[in-house]
């Protein structure tokens, strides 16, 4: 069953540790714990996406070209450390865009599921923010916060390892897109 269990990974402040608007490769640093729990996981058959808002490009922080060189600096350097590639769905709109695709909002949630062949199957969203709960919440899926807890989530931990113990000793949430 855990086959079939989409696990839904904001980047920044959740995998990689969040400097702002990243615009320097050079900058990218792994959350530490992040590479192995998402690789144990992974070994439990979870399938893996990022999910992440990047509003520093619709604010003329970050240049497509820098947002492009950072995450491709993430995805080796956690491909490095994990051995997982991880396919990566980004929103680049401001928070006055209106789009559908910037979390809170589940835009990207859905995209993943439906690009992943998992809709309708259960889902885990983690990320730092309370944005992130939000859209697992509204997504359907088991939502959990890297952080202080927030009153919304499911869960919430600082430590990876105690989100692995609760993702594994739970029944999978169904998503609802």
């Amino acid at each position: 069953m855990r086959r079939e269990t989409l696990l839904l990974l904001d980047r920044d402040g959740t995998l990689m540790e969040d400097v702002g608007y990243p615009n320097d490769p050079a900058t990218v640093r792994l959350v530490p714990g992040a590479a192995d729990a998402v690789r144990e996981l992974v070994q439990r058959g979870f399938v893996p996406a990022i999910v992440s808002n990047q509003s520093g490009i619709a604010r003329g922080i970050v240049s497509p070209a820098q947002a492009k060189a950072v995450h491709d600096r993430f995805v080796a350097m956690f491909a490095d450390a994990s051995g997982v590639r991880l396919p990566a769905f980004y929103c680049p709109h401001g928070p006055d865009d209106g789009c559908d695709c910037r979390k809170p909002e589940i835009g990207l949630l859905r995209r993943a599921a439906v690009e992943l062949d998992k809709v309708g199957r259960p889902a885990v969203m983690i990320g730092d923010k309370t944005s992130d709960v939000q859209a697992g919440r509204r997504f359907g899926a088991c939502a959990i916060r890297l952080g202080p807890h927030d009153g919304m989530a499911d869960f919430a931990s600082d430590d990876w390892s105690a989100v692995v113990d609760f993702v594994l000793n739970r029944e999978p949430t169904h998503v609802g897109a």
